[in-house]
């Protein structure tokens, strides 16, 4: 019995490993995010039957796929350590709600959701994911030095420029609205050039401002989701190449050796050179 249970399991996760039954999987969640668009539209009654029907076999199909998956496992308890097997599961089960009644919402909310499931699917999107979860923390520092910059022009905007005009510049809360209007370059000629008319030399206070938040703090935006986003690179080829590698032998190891070889080689032509 238990022999046939591992053959069982065996075959379960080539299924699972498969290109192919990935490949399905994708276009099956393709298809279903199609299917929501498409009952947004006018539709007549059998078109709207045929959509229904083809809803019902995408719900069907995902419930078999996630529980190829799971049976798949050879630990189950190991299956839901994985943030991403939970996620995809609250979505399948959520998608067997009956959209009648009460849960007629709900059931919408997550068919829509469905397609998020493309990311749980292909590894480089779960790649980006993880990368900008983990950038958010050393984005939130900062997006508040921003929020003080943004503050301290604001007050100052108001202060100078609230009689010119008392809808953009009427208090600290609207200043910081127009402010952003700045950032975003959304006709910000205009503004410079109304305050312009009373202080000539208000533009100072507008190319400093942009310097700062477009320029400045954009970057170091970009700049930290690079650094985030390299690092999960290097993750995922280290797991990579730890799970082709032959023995067991860790990817860090490797690399490791990689690395000593080419600091080597390295060395030896500096002092070819040098001779």
């Amino acid at each position: 019995m238990s022999r046939l249970i591992l053959s069982a399991q065996r075959q379960l996760s080539k299924i699972d490993d498969s290109k192919i039954f990935q490949g399905v999987v994708i276009a099956v969640i393709l298809l279903s995010a199609l299917l929501i668009g498409a009952k947004t539209h006018n539709l007549s009654a059998n078109a709207i039957a045929v959509l229904l029907l083809m809803d019902v076999a995408v719900t069907v199909f995902f419930a078999i796929e996630i529980s190829i998956r799971f049976l798949a496992c050879p630990e189950k308890k190991h299956f839901f350590k994985s943030g991403w097997n939970i996620f995809d599961t609250v979505i399948v089960i959520g998608s067997l709600v009956p959209s009648g009644g009460a849960g007629v919402l709900l059931a919408r909310l997550l068919r829509v959701f469905r397609v998020l499931r493309l990311i749980s699917i292909v590894p480089e999107l779960r790649l980006l994911i993880n990368a900008l979860l983990k950038a958010i923390p050393r984005m939130g520092y900062i997006a508040l030095l921003m929020f003080v910059i943004f503050y301290i022009y604001a007050a100052i905007g108001s202060m100078f420029f609230h009689e010119i005009n008392e809808v953009l510049w009427g208090d600290v809360s609207i200043s910081m609205l127009t402010l952003f209007r700045i950032a975003t370059f959304e006709d910000w000629t205009d503004v410079m050039y109304e305050t312009m008319t009373v202080h000539p030399l208000s533009w100072i206070y507008y190319l400093t401002f942009i310097f700062l938040t477009a320029f400045i703090f954009f970057n170091m935006m970009v700049g930290t989701v690079l650094e985030v986003m390299s690092q999960e690179h290097e993750k995922f080829r280290a797991e990579q190449h730890g799970e082709s590698a032959e023995g067991g032998e860790p990817a860090s190891r490797a690399q490791i050796d990689n690395l000593e070889k080419e600091l080597q080689e390295i060395k030896a032509l500096l002092l070819a050179k040098n001779n």
